[in-house]
């Protein structure tokens, strides 16, 4: 006969372990990849809503920019939109806090509500008595 007829191998049980590994190796990389930077981006939202006041310049979800008039409760803010226009909304919907109010710091005076930078900052102050 030309072909052997094949037997079973005894004793399989690091062959189970030998299997496993790959799966494993699998969920652990998905774990650091996946699982643990998008748990860590919804950490970091949640603080950014609960550290919300007014005054913060804020983005919603939507796209529209505003400034927090008022804090509600912890479910929801009064976002104004434009002048006299006021928005209840769900504080989950504030994607980004573009600036916060700093009243301590006073702006520094310039020459006459002139600007201090652009060329006039790179050459010298033009008609100042010139």
């Amino acid at each position: 006969m030309l072909i052997s007829p094949a037997y079973a191998q005894s004793g399989g049980g690091g062959d189970m372990l030998t299997g496993l590994l790959p799966i494993i190796l699998i969920f652990v990389v998905f774990y650091f990849l996946l699982i643990r930077p998008q748990q860590k981006k919804a950490k970091a939202h949640r603080e950014l809503v609960a550290a919300l006041r007014r005054g913060d310049r804020v983005v919603t979800a939507g796209g529209i920019m505003g400034v927090v008039a008022r804090v509600n409760n912890e479910h929801e803010v009064l976002v104004e939109i434009a002048e006299g226009v006021r928005v209840r909304m769900v504080r989950s919907q504030i994607t980004d806090v573009l600036s916060k109010p700093n009243p301590a710091a006073a702006a520094p005076a310039n020459d006459g509500g002139r600007p201090a930078g652009g060329l006039g900052g790179l050459f010298g102050r033009f008609g100042k008595g010139n």
